[in-house]
């Protein structure tokens, strides 16, 4: 695919089965091979529709990738309190990092069960109206459900099962763009 047909962003539902696979082609034809790459993982384990990020980071903990660092876990969750603090450390510790930050997001009732990939930043926070710095060089965003109206009480009340599904295709997605970082040289 020649450079001007690179999409900047694409939008899949989770129920589509070659999701990971989607989502994957669109991480490995935009990762860098000359920076370190970042995946923060954002979220909490105390709201159930918020914890995305933090259960595809405690997947990709457990399955050993090696061409990408990861911040955020169900043990360690990277949140509003130490975003600040989580970016100063991947600075200090990586010259030039590239990010993908992961987050859930509200959004219309056709979004719910959607992930939009896409380059450029995403704001943290931004469905429970939260004034956070937007983050990142590329962005996965998980629709968890319907945004609009109380917000903190519609994550809360995420169906577990959803929010875990959509955790799993982005880990698979995640695990086969490593697979092709290191077939292409980068480890």
């Amino acid at each position: 695919m020649s450079k001007s047909m690179i999409l900047k962003k694409s939008t899949y539902h989770m129920n589509d089965s070659f999701v990971s696979l989607k989502l994957s082609r669109f991480l490995t034809n935009h990762l860098p091979t000359d920076q370190p790459i970042i995946l923060l993982c954002i979220g909490t384990d105390r709201s159930t529709g918020d914890s995305l990020g933090p259960l595809v980071g405690s997947f990709l903990k457990e399955s050993l990738i090696k061409n990408i660092h990861v911040f955020g876990t169900l043990d360690e969750p990277v949140h509003a309190k130490n975003l600040p603090e989580t970016i100063q450390q991947v600075e200090e510790t990586f010259h030039n990092p590239y990010i993908i930050a992961v987050d859930a997001a509200l959004g219309s009732i056709r979004k719910v069960k959607t992930m939009d990939i896409g380059l450029g930043s995403l704001q943290p926070g931004a469905a429970v109206k939260k004034k956070i710095s937007s983050i990142g060089n590329l962005y996965i965003k998980g629709y968890v459900n319907v945004g609009g109206f109380l917000e903190y009480t519609v994550l809360q009340c995420t169906r577990l099962s959803d929010v875990m599904s959509m955790a799993q295709i982005i880990t698979k997605a995640i695990q086969y763009a490593d697979t092709r970082l290191s077939v292409n040289g980068i480890d």
